[in-house]
This record gives C-alpha cells, sequence and structure tokens, in this order.
C-alpha cells in the first residue's frame, strides 16, 4: 500500500505572506515527490480571518480561504486537503468524515507547531509529531510552566540542530528530540542566472513576530529587531544596496528612521513576498541575502537555519548569515558565510562581492547537498521509523 502523511499547519491564518505559504508546501511537495500521498489540514476561526483591507470577514468570503484555495489549486492539491473551523466541520475541501478516514489510514501527522488542536483527529492519528520551527519559544514556555506546548504527541522533531548539546541553552524538556533541516524542493528552486539580478542584497523578514522576548535563567531572549539594531550600519559600511522586505508596525517609527538613515531600502512586503509565486522571484532577482536571525535563535546557540535562507540558495544566490551555531553544523566559507558582529558581515559582504560567481554556484551545490527534500525528508521517515 502506498505511505501516506498528514501535514497540519496555518497557511490560511496568514495570506499574503509567500514565504510562510513555502514552508508548508516545501514538505507537501517534497512528500509528494518521494512518491507519497499527502493530506494538508488548516484551520480557521473567526477573529483569523480578514479582508484584504484587512478588516473582519467570515470565512466564507474571506482573504484567508480565498489564499489558501488558490494555493492549494495552483500546486495541484485538490483532493488532498481540508480547512477546518471553529467547531470542527470543514470550510473547505474534504469532508470530516473523510478527514478522519485519511488520518487514520497514514502513516503519521506531523503537526507543525502543534497548531492542530482538534482531538478527535489527532486521536485518529497512528502516530502524533510535532514538528518545532520555532525553537527555544515553545520549550522555554514548557520549562517556565507558561504552556504545556508538547502535549498530546508520540514523537518531536525540532529544527534546532544543536539541542541538547552542552553549547546550546534551549531545554529539553525531557523530551527526546529528533533534529531535522527544513526541506527545499529544487525542482520548484532551479538555479537562475547568475546574471539575471537588480545588484541588491535583500531578506523578507518580520520585525518583531507574533512573541515577545522570554526571560529564562536569568537571560532575557530577545527577537530579530534586538539583533538588527546591531548592523544597521552595514550598508554604509560596505557601499552595496541592501533591501528589505520589511514587515514592520508603523509604530516602530525610530527603527523605520534607523533604517533609513543608515542606507536601508524598505520593500513593501506585499508586494515583494505577497504569494509564493512573487515570493520566488524577489529571491531570484536579489543577489545575495543577509539573514538576521531572532535573539532567541542567537543567544542559544541554536543551530537554527532559515527555510528564507535555504531559497535563496537554491536558486544560486549566496547568504551572509548570523550565526546561530549553524558554523558547526554546515559548511561554510563558500556560498554560504556566516557572521558575529558588525565588522565580520561587512567582510563577508567583501568577499561574495569580489568573488561573486564562485559563491553563487557554492550556494546551488550547498543547497543540493544539505537541503534537498528528498535527502531531508527520506532522513526524516527513517529516523521517525514512518515506513
Amino acid at each position: 500500500m502506498k505511505n501516506s502523511i498528514v501535514i497540519a499547519g496555518s497557511m490560511a491564518q496568514k495570506p499574503g505572506r509567500g514565504g510562510h505559504t513555502w514552508v508548508f508546501l516545501q514538505y507537501l511537495l517534497g512528500f509528494r515527490k518521494l512518491g507519497w500521498d499527502v493530506l494538508f489540514l488548516d484551520r480557521l476561526e473567526p477573529d483569523m480571518c480578514c479582508s484584504h483591507t484587512g478588516g473582519r470577514s467570515p470565512v466564507e468570503s474571506s482573504w484567508n480561504l480565498h489564499y489558501f484555495k488558490n494555493v492549494m489549486e495552483r500546486f495541484e492539491f485538490v483532493g488532498s486537503y481540508a480547512l477546518l473551523r471553529d467547531g470542527g466541520d470543514c470550510a473547505l475541501g474534504l469532508d470530516r468524515s473523510e478527514v478522519l478516514r485519511r488520518v487514520a489510514e497514514s502513516n503519521g501527522l506531523i503537526n507543525v507547531m502543534g497548531f492542530l488542536n482538534d482531538d478527535e483527529i489527532l486521536a485518529a492519528a497512528p502516530k502524533r509529531i510535532f514538528l518545532d520551527i520555532d525553537p527555544g519559544f515553545g520549550q522555554m514556555w514548557q520549562a517556565l510552566g507558561q504552556h504545556e506546548t508538547f502535549a498530546g504527541h508520540d514523537a518531536y522533531v525540532t529544527i534546532a540542530e544543536n539541542i541538547g548539546r552542552p553549547e546550546c541553552t534551549i531545554p529539553t524538556c525531557g523530551l527526546r528530540w529528533t533534529t531535522t533541516r527544513q526541506p527545499v524542493v529544487l525542482d520548484e528552486w532551479p538555479r537562475a542566472d547568475p546574471g539575471d539580478v537588480d545588484n541588491s542584497i535583500t531578506s523578507i523578514a518580520s520585525w518583531r513576530g507574533a512573541y515577545g522576548p522570554v526571560g529564562f535563567e536569568g537571560t532575557t531572549y530577545g527577537l530579530r529587531a534586538h539583533e538588527f539594531r546591531k548592523f544597521a550600519r552595514l550598508p554604509g559600511l560596505t557601499g552595496r544596496r541592501f533591501e528589505l522586505a520589511l514587515d514592520i508596525h508603523p509604530a516602530d517609527v525610530k527603527d523605520i528612521e534607523l533604517l533609513c538613515e543608515c542606507g536601508w531600502s524598505l520593500a513593501e512586503p506585499r508586494q515583494a513576498a505577497g504569494d509564493p509565486w512573487c515570493y520566488r522571484e524577489y529571491i531570484r532577482k536579489s543577489a545575495a541575502e543577509v539573514m538576521v536571525a531572532k535573539g532567541m535563535y542567537v543567544q542559544t546557540r541554536s543551530g537554527w537555519f532559515s527555510d528564507r535562507s535555504i531559497c535563496y540558495l537554491a536558486s544560486g544566490r549566496p547568504v551572509l548569515a548570523q550565526d546561530t551555531g549553524i558554523v558547526d553544523r554546515l559548511p561554510t566559507g563558500e556560498g554560504l558565510l556566516t557572521f558575529e558582529t558588525l565588522e565580520e558581515a561587512a567582510e563577508t559582504t567583501r568577499a561574495i562581492t569580489t568573488d561573486y560567481p564562485r559563491h553563487a554556484l557554492a550556494a546551488r551545490r550547498l543547497a543540493e547537498d544539505s537541503f534537498d527534500s528528498s535527502k531531508v525528508l527520506g532522513t526524516l521517515v527513517h529516523n521517525l521509523n514512518l515506513c
């Protein structure tokens, strides 16, 4: 019988965020490429729904539903998804009885960040796997007794590759963690022409994100905003054009002024990354990426690496990455260069500028060697005994 996998996540909750959408597509397309049947489960509650203008909207007429349906259909997942709503019935896709049947017959359910909270569906799965793609927050909340993040699952997977090692301060919460890299489906991210760029070093990011800083064992673990301020002067030190497709609240006026004064260009994130296709095109037109991580990932020495950066690498675009402990896990120096200080960030920028063709080729090779979805998901299936 054909293997099947259920992926549960929050695509519909965040319409217009192409990078967030790709997180789930890499798993769905990656498993399908391996020959697996896939089922994607999402859910919408009334307070999640909005119109294109940002106002509240009923589920049936919401931008969320329209966006989700468009993505599922264009990537040919018709008959392989369901959008649950408050109360447990299905607003779109398969009906609940079919979902329960498919879940029960699957090899397992991968619950990304525990977003699926439907007890009946979770109980139907032969194996419930928590996939942690935002490491540090959930573990610290649980260790502090603030939230039972991981309850109701049988296996635990994280992209924090250093968890459990002496240098990593993310608590394990007494759980056995399987580590994984995030996958990229190379067929969907072909190498771009090295000459087809607008010469900007770019990134796509949220300034603060959904969570606040976390205090744990005497240390406050911060957000991307806290780290990025350390590197604000980078454009002026290098003479290169840097552009951010930055989701930042207008109330952060001082940070916006700081970035502009230091030479950063700010792109409208909905135009640069408002769906999976323009997100991909924005990356392919970039010369390289500068990746500044959340303070949580950096301070804990987590070994976290960005799903966005993987897409840059696959596209043959070098990545300048703030070190989160990845130097112990990934080959660096060609295609992927790391930094810890502002001066090191400027140095890596100059290195890529000086020998761009070599770094562009190395970037694609690194994606093929370390992040190819067939390799990453094949290893994950083996480590979780899903076959």
